[in-house]
């Protein structure tokens, strides 16, 4: 009895204790589990904000505005040889070059002005210079003396790198590309008053003004099949045209086109293709009434001619085709870079910058493309003389009036992007007018960057417009009538079936779509858009027929089952629509429905296009869709539509008028998520769109996105390069958009919420 009454009381103590050791390990659980929410949550939301943080850390350095620091000023290396005509530097800063009036060639260390060298031009006795100018500072490092005696010297400074005991020595030179001796360029022995050169690999042309006549001398080297010394071609002529105004003459690189600049802003422009006769093709005054011209260089690349006049302004020109079919010159963009006027302008010679000086000792440096003014800074209080900068536009030289050389260091790494570069319209080199261009790249060193985010945004909004213009239909009409109307035994085979398409990689999709898809919509154009037509109205022949077919065959069919009667009708009309679109081509589009609309609308057709990116985009977006919204739709509670039904509302009433309400929410959830899918997607558009940066709305044209743009030019973009940090800002752009986006969808799915929670 004892041993019985003993453990009937200790029996409630281990089952308490028991408990006990139950309810704190269930709140160990819980507390682990919510905890482990909280940082999960926290961790996204660090994650998303670190993406961000890095990619404004990249961005940033577009937008700092450029520095220049003054190392050191020191005393014109051989002062007494002569006046200087010219500043050189080359590429690796060390070594730069002084010519001067008097045919004296001066090489020293940049740094700190010390003599390296010093060679002297052959000038015949019986002469002396009169002219000198400067050919293309890319490259061919040529100049040009012009003497008295009607007779040129070209020669080139070069620098030869040789590295000894691992130490790099830089050795300048000078060469004579056609020859030491004093070319005859006027034979009546007029003096070279202007002159001009242009030094290429196999032909060479000197224009020069002398005795009121301007007079073209070209070289060409002809060659040998054995590669036997070259024999030189030579061809001169006289252009038909007043010299005597004729202040500046400009050759391009291509020795195709030659302008001619008066003092007063007269501007000629002469075709020297035939250098037997050069042809004028337009002539224009390009200055307002009594504004000089104080310098004219060209800009790199040789296409556009920036003019400096003595009002401050420099002013871009450009060759431009008019609607007449005719060249003639224009001004493209106008630079206030002063009040006094512009003595000095320097090109960099590989961006479309340039260096400008002004007569009150101002230093400016700006580019073309995004029109910023990068620095401006004060050099001296002396008139400035002269000013080189160098290759990499790092380093920059001046000499003022009073023998001295101020030695500069350059910090500009990103001017060629700005906010109106990136989302204005540019007027960029050789184009008729302003356009939105993206092209980052090209295989010529004297390309211009075009860097604007429109036509990339507006693809990406056209590929996603298009996708969700098929799958939001397909996804939401299939998602109602799953969720409400089919019957359950149906839908366990459906749901899980679109949601499996989900899983397909897309870029198995952008595969089919390239390489499928396009070629197939392209030789059955009219047969797809028979689809529209021929399917529904094959629906609906099949419903007015079921209605007269025998009552027991309709009630064989179960109830919800009635959809899958539907396949074989679509299949059928699919087939039908392809199969009668050949002939009623023929019949009616002469033929192809393609080069109808390319005749009566003018409406071209690219084999990869928009039509391709939203019939494969939107197979892709369609199981996001489906899968959220059939959610949202199922899980409208019971009661509310069996309250519905019981008040006398049909099916459909019931489901237009309570679920799709209540689901609301949940459906606007699905679109935008499908969207975010449809605006981020990669591999599909990168496959089957052709990636063409155009803006066209047409539905036959291709389009480039944002994230194809990335995936396409990151690999060969440079680390830290302009271009590298521009397609960073392109993930930027991306990221603010669907985060800006997002954030509206979710208030406005908080408000639908909030309005319909009551029902």
């Amino acid at each position: 009895m004892s041993e019985i009454n003993n453990q009937t009381n200790y029996s409630p103590a281990i089952t308490k204790t028991s408990g006990s050791v139950h309810e704190r390990w269930r709140l160990i659980k819980d507390s682990i589990a919510r905890y482990g929410v909280v940082i999960g949550g926290l961790g996204v939301i660090v994650a998303i904000a670190l993406i961000f943080f890095y990619l404004l850390y990249v961005v940033f350095p577009l937008f700092l505005s450029a520095d220049a620091e003054s190392v050191k000023q020191y005393e014109v290396p051989e002062a007494g040889l002569g006046k200087t005509v010219l500043l050189g530097v080359e590429e690796q800063n060390e070594v730069a070059v002084r010519f001067t009036d008097s045919g004296q060639v001066i090489f020293f260390e940049v740094s700190t002005g010390k003599n390296i060298s010093t060679e002297t031009l052959k000038i015949p006795e019986d002469a002396h210079i009169v002219s000198f100018s400067q050919g293309s500072p890319n490259s061919e490092g040529a100049v040009i003396y012009g003497l008295s005696n009607g007779k040129a010297i070209i020669v080139k400074h070069q620098y030869k790198v040789t590295y000894a005991d691992k130490i790099r020595k830089i050795n300048p030179v000078l060469s004579y590309p056609m020859g030491e001796e004093p070319l005859i360029v006027d034979e009546t022995g007029a003096a070279l008053e202007k002159i001009a050169v242009r030094i290429g690999e196999g032909a060479s042309t000197i224009i020069v003004r002398s005795a009121d006549k301007i007079r073209l001398a070209h070289f060409e080297k002809e060659k040998t099949l054995f590669d036997d010394e070259a024999t030189v071609t030579r061809t001169d002529s006289v252009l038909d045209y007043s010299a005597s105004e004729v202040t500046d003459i400009l050759i391009d690189k291509e020795e195709r086109n030659l302008y001619l600049l008066g003092s007063s802003g007269q501007l000629a422009l002469f075709d020297i293709i035939d250098k037997t006769a050069p042809t004028l093709v337009n002539e224009q005054n390009i200055l307002e009434p009594g504004v000089k011209v104080s310098s004219a260089v060209f800009l790199n690349g040789d296409i556009s001619l920036m003019i400096g006049d003595t009002s401050g302004l420099v002013s871009q020109w450009s060759k431009v085709r008019d609607k007449q079919n005719r060249f003639s010159m224009q001004k493209t963009r106008v630079f206030k870079v002063s009040d006094k006027a512009v003595i000095a302008i320097n090109p960099e010679q590989r961006r479309k910058g340039f260096v400008t000086l002004d007569t009150d000792g101002m230093m400016g440096i700006y580019h073309s493309t995004s029109e910023r003014e990068m620095i401006k800074e004060r050099i001296s209080n002396a008139l400035p003389i002269s000013a080189a900068i160098s290759p990499r536009a790092n380093t920059l030289l001046v000499q003022s009036d009073d023998n001295k050389i101020s030695y500069w260091k350059v910090d500009n790494e990103h001017p060629e992007v700005s906010l109106s570069s990136l989302w204005q319209e540019v007027w960029y080199e050789s184009y008729p007018k302003p356009d939105y261009i993206w092209q980052s790249s090209s295989a010529n060193s004297d390309f211009e960057p075009k860097y604007s985010f429109t036509p990339l945004v507006f693809g990406t909004l056209k590929a996603a417009f298009y996708a969700m213009l098929m799958a939001m239909p397909l996804a939401l009409m299939g998602a109602i009538y799953t969720a409400y109307f089919m019957t359950p035994k149906m839908r366990q085979y459906v749901k899980p079936s679109i949601e499996l398409m989900g899983a397909l990689p897309t870029v198995i999709l952008g595969f089919l779509a390239g390489l499928w898809l396009a070629p197939f919509i392209e030789e059955h154009l009219a047969g797809l858009f028979s689809l529209f037509m021929i399917i529904p109205l094959g629906v609906m022949l099949f419903a007015y027929a079921w209605q007269y077919l025998p009552k027991e065959l309709q009630q064989s069919i179960p109830g919800g089952w009635e959809a899958a009667l539907l396949v074989p009708v679509i299949i059928l009309s699919a087939w039908f629509a392809f199969s009668v679109s050949v002939p009623l081509e023929a019949l009616l589009f002469n033929g192809s429905l393609r080069e109808w609309f390319k005749s009566e609308f003018g409406i071209g057709y690219d084999q990869r296009n928009a039509l391709v990116v939203g019939i494969a985009m939107g197979f892709a977006v369609i199981p996001t869709i489906f899968s959220i919204a059939e959610d949202a739709i199922f899980s409208v509670p019971k009661h509310l539509t069996v309250g519905s039904l019981a008040l006398g509302a049909t099916p459909w009433q019931t489901m237009t008028k309570v679920v799709l309400l209540t689901a609301s929410p949940g459906i606007f959830s699905a679109v935008m998520i499908g969207l975010g899918r449809a605006v981020g997607e990669t591999m599909i558009v990168l496959m089957a769109t052709g990636n063409t940066p155009v803006m066209d709305i047409s539905i036959f044209q291709g389009l480039r996105t944002l994230a194809a743009n990335i995936a396409v030019e990151m690999p060969e973009s440079e680390v830290d390069s302009t271009h590298y940090r521009v397609l960073f800002l392109a993930a930027l752009v991306l990221f603010v958009f669907t985060f800006v986006f997002n954030t509206l969808a979710e208030v406005i799915r908080q408000r639908l919420r909030e309005k319909y929670s009551s029902l």
